[in-house]
């Protein structure tokens, strides 16, 4: 946009973007409901990981577990959120991806990048829906996990692991959006995201302590943005922890969020341009 357009003007082209956002989530609300099978079968999944760790508890020792502002859990309030922020973590990137992937097997792709709808509202809008639905979901899952597992989390952690959530979300979209942009490019280029996110979830804890590793595995694993994710919200359910040692988890992950959003978005910019260069958007 002209740096000399009035200031009126730019405010309405925002709002008129805007508007559009909400076109996004009722259309991906409505498909997702479409495939009800698949809808209740990801819950149905969960469900089936939990009884799996159920009976994997019964093999380990809690003595292995760290404990969590002096609370020693359970292998299943442990593995409990690890299950839910990294199958969090799946759906969210996968969602991102197929997306586009969608768009493009579709034949619609090409179509949808020639309205006048700008670049960043179309990556808003084909994830509104998994913004709003994930962390729902994720909830929802420790709430039932609770409820028939006889996993004990503190109710007042809640809050503190949403707002980890809110922090963590775009850290998930940025490599989202950079599988989009390689799916743009290569169309089925996303698997080398997808390998990332699997080592970095490997390395984070998620189903056993990192204190397990080996020395030289430990030290960037507590680097891991997931890692501190996980920690913090295990920090807030089984510990109870107040803010105070919250919100140095939450600062610690913004400029992750930054850097993955920063990557994501420069890359699908430049994969989007060199598609329309070389006509190639609707190829598939």
């Amino acid at each position: 946009m002209n740096s000399a357009t009035p200031a009126p003007a730019r405010l309405e082209t925002l709002l008129g973007e805007l508007r559009k956002v909400p076109a996004f989530f009722r259309r991906d609300l409505l498909v997702a409901w479409s495939y009800r099978l698949a809808f209740f079968s990801d819950w149905i999944n969960l469900i089936v990981q939990l009884v799996v760790f159920f009976y994997v508890a019964k093999l380990v020792d809690p003595r292995n577990l760290p404990s969590y502002n002096g609370v020693a859990p359970t292998y299943m309030e442990f593995v409990g959120v690890g299950i839910a922020l990294t199958s969090f973590m799946q759906v969210a990137l996968g969602r991102v991806v197929a997306a586009i992937r969608t768009e493009q097997l579709q034949g619609t792709l090409e179509a949808l990048l020639v309205t006048p709808t700008s670049p960043a509202t179309i990556q808003i809008g084909s994830v509104v829906y998994d913004l709003a639905y994930i962390p729902i979901r994720t909830v929802a899952f420790l709430v039932l996990a609770a409820l028939f597992f006889g996993i004990h989390y503190f109710a007042s952690g809640l809050l503190p692991v949403c707002v980890i959530l809110l922090v963590f979300i775009p850290f998930i979209w940025g490599l989202g959006i950079l599988g989009a942009a390689a799916t743009l490019t290569f169309r089925r280029g996303s698997g080398i995201v997808g390998f990332g996110a699997s080592v970095l979830t490997l390395g984070s804890g998620s189903y056993f302590p990192v204190q397990l590793f080996p020395g030289w595995v430990q030290a960037p694993a507590q680097l891991n943005p997931i890692t501190i994710a996980l920690d913090a919200s295990r920090e807030a359910l089984i510990g109870g922890t107040g803010w105070s040692q919250i919100l140095p988890a939450v600062l610690t992950l913004v400029p992750f969020m930054i850097l993955s959003l920063a990557v994501g978005i420069i890359t699908w910019r430049w994969a989007l341009r060199r598609e329309r260069r070389k006509g190639t958007i609707g190829l598939y």
